[in-house]
C-alpha cells in the first residue's frame, strides 16, 4: 500500500529518444514502520553539451555513514538539488548520477577526487584514460574510477546511458604530487570543492 504522502511526478524531459525513462523509488517507514515507497518519480534531467548530454541526480547523500533518521537525508539531498550547488562529487559523501550520452559525443578529459561505480546501463561508450588507453565498454560493464583522469566517448550513432555512483574520497598523493579535481578547462559543471 502506498504512503499517503508519496509524491508521483513524471515528466519526459530526457534527450534520449532511443532509451527508456528513468524511474526512481525512494523507500521509507510508515507509522507502523512497515517499509513503503515514500516517492516515485523520474528525477529531473540536466542537459549540457548542446543537447548531447543529460545528467539526471536520483539521489545524494552528504555524511557517511548517513543518517536516514526523521528522513534527514531526503531533505538534505532535495535542498542540494534546489541549491544548484551540487558539483560532480559531494563533499563528506555520495551521488547517485545516470549520464546518457548522445551518439559521438566526446566528454571532457577530466579528474574528480572520488572513488566512482560507473555502471554500463545502455549502449556502448569507450573510457579513454590520460595515457592513451581506451576500453570499449558495453552493457553491464562497470569501471572502477580511482581519481584517474579520464574521458568518455559515445562512439556510436544510438545514445548511451550509465550509472555513476560518486563517493568522496580523502585526497590522492602518487609519486609525491597532490592530485586534485581536473575538470578539463573552463568549468561547464559547478566544482566539487571537496579537494581543498
Amino acid at each position: 500500500m502506498a504512503h499517503a504522502n508519496l509524491k508521483a511526478v513524471y515528466h519526459d524531459n530526457t534527450l534520449a529518444t532511443d532509451l527508456p525513462p528513468v524511474r526512481r523509488f525512494i523507500t521509507g517507514h510508515d507509522k507502523n514502520r512497515d517499509a513503503t515507497v515514500t516517492r516515485a518519480d523520474e528525477g529531473q534531467w540536466t542537459h549540457y553539451d548542446s543537447g548531447l548530454m543529460a545528467f539526471n541526480v536520483l539521489f545524494s547523500t552528504s555524511e557517511s555513514p548517513a543518517d536516514l533518521n526523521e528522513d534527514k537525508d531526503v531533505t538534505t539531498h532535495d535542498k542540494l538539488i534546489d541549491s544548484g550547488m551540487l558539483g560532480l562529487v559531494n563533499a563528506n559523501g555520495s551521488v547517485l548520477r545516470i549520464v546518457d550520452f548522445g551518439p559521438g559525443l566526446s566528454g571532457r578529459m577530466h579528474r574528480t577526487q572520488s572513488l566512482d561505480y560507473g555502471i554500463i546501463l545502455e549502449g556502448e561508450v569507450d573510457m579513454i584514460l590520460d595515457n592513451g588507453e581506451r576500453h570499449r565498454m558495453r552493457r553491464g560493464d562497470v569501471a572502477i574510477q580511482r581519481a584517474t583522469i579520464h574521458q568518455w566517448v559515445n562512439p556510436t550513432d544510438k545514445w548511451a546511458r550509465v550509472a555513476f555512483v560518486l563517493q568522496d574520497c580523502k585526497p590522492l598523493v602518487v609519486e609525491g604530487a597532490r592530485l586534485k579535481e581536473d575538470l578539463g578547462g573552463p568549468a561547464k559543471y559547478p566544482a566539487s570543492g571537496n579537494d581543498k
